[in-house]
């Protein structure tokens, strides 16, 4: 489909930007472009996919509910590295212990990526056995989100 796992157009680099400050917004074109791909890939049962897990603040929770539960937003400046882990306990223990004491709430977010995707990235150890994550550059969160099967889900809620 045309679109998915693109480079980011000029018109797709001012609404990073305007996600990086967190403006309200319409419906975005990332969104209806996730919705296409998704589409698109749930067509086929026979995709082999991995599940993944990813710790959220409020804000950040707000921008994936803008894009339909359909991909993450752009990282910002500060952020060169998207790190979702492995492990749902992983993800606990980072909504719990560090977003609600920086945001006052945390949300461990579930969702399956594309096995032929992730191939192409080692899994990192962060700190222990129990932490692993993988290491996706900034660049491309487009062709990460367009990775991702089905939709993005809450299962826990801090505090």
């Amino acid at each position: 489909m045309r679109g998915c796992g693109t480079r980011w157009s000029t018109a797709s680099v001012c609404l990073s930007l305007k996600i990086a400050r967190f403006e309200p917004r319409p419906k975005s074109l990332l969104a209806e472009r996730l919705s296409d791909c998704h589409r698109e890939k749930n067509m086929s049962k026979d995709i082999e996919t991995v599940t993944l897990w990813r710790p959220v603040g409020p804000e950040e929770l707000a921008l994936i509910r803008d894009l339909d539960m359909r991909g993450f937003p752009p990282r910002l400046p500060d952020q060169p590295i998207f790190y979702p882990v492995l492990s749902e306990d992983y993800a606990v223990k980072i909504a719990r212990d560090w977003n609600v004491l920086r945001s006052g709430s945390g949300f461990v977010t579930k969702f399956d990526v594309r096995k032929d995707y992730l191939d192409g990235h080692a899994v990192q150890e962060a700190g222990g056995r129990a932490h692993l994550e993988y290491w996706i550059p900034a660049e491309e969160m487009d062709q990460f989100n367009a990775a991702i099967v089905g939709t993005i889900e809450v299962t826990k809620t801090f505090p």
